[in-house]
């Protein structure tokens, strides 16, 4: 049977909370208000990545996706990251990343892990590569769920076939649509609860043997 298994990425193949964040780190800044008023439903997924976008043309008015990809260069994996991939790998199980995050972090991960499908949203650029101020949303952050089901259709894989990773609230809806849903390093009680196991220890490498009954 094809198996699949769903990561997340900030703070579960990244060892970092947020890919958004980082860029607003790396700058000396920060989006509380916009992380807010997105919480609050007081704005969109494509209004809140603007948000982000003008909070870095301040310090960068010509800010482009190389200048980010640099930024985010610098992001490393979480521990145990390869041991986890190269595991599910020879097991035979197909991989996705479906995260809010940043896409050209996801790239980079994928690229280097190996992974099958990545999923995470990114920004529209000109011709010269200067972010324009719009995003591109293929994960909706509080439809994760809407997303993997897509995913699973398009490779013909059921969710009694498919397992998740995650470590936040937004993860929860990857854990309802898979047979199997790990928590990594929960963030709360509710992603806990979710979850059908827990890790708390910072390697993601003591994921996989929670996986074998599934795999197998």
């Amino acid at each position: 049977m094809p198996r699949l298994v769903a990561l997340d990425m900030d703070g579960t193949l990244v060892d970092v909370a947020s890919s958004w964040a980082a860029v607003h780190a790396h700058y000396g800044d920060h989006n509380a208000d916009g992380l807010r008023r997105f919480l609050a439903n007081e704005i969109d997924d494509e209004e809140f990545i603007r948000t982000d976008v003008r909070i870095w043309r301040k310090h960068s008015p010509e800010i482009s996706a190389e200048e980010i990809e640099r930024i985010l260069d610098r992001v490393p994996l979480m521990p145990g990251a390869r041991t986890l991939v190269d595991g599910l790998r020879r097991r035979g199980a197909r991989t996705a990343i479906v995260s809010g995050g940043i896409d050209l972090l996801a790239h980079r991960v994928g690229r280097e892990l190996g992974i099958d499908v990545v999923l995470a949203n990114g920004f529209r650029v000109t011709a010269d590569g200067r972010l324009t101020g719009e995003g591109i949303v293929r994960v909706p952050i509080h439809e994760k769920e809407a997303t993997l089901a897509a995913l699973q259709r398009q490779l013909r894989v059921t969710p009694a076939e498919t397992a998740s990773v995650g470590n936040s609230e937004i993860d929860v809806g990857l854990f309802r649509r898979s047979r199997v849903g790990i928590a990594f390093l929960p963030e709360d009680e509710e992603v806990r609860r979710a979850a059908t196991s827990v890790v708390t220890e910072r390697d993601l490498g003591s994921v996989l043997p929670l996986l074998d009954e599934f795999l197998g």
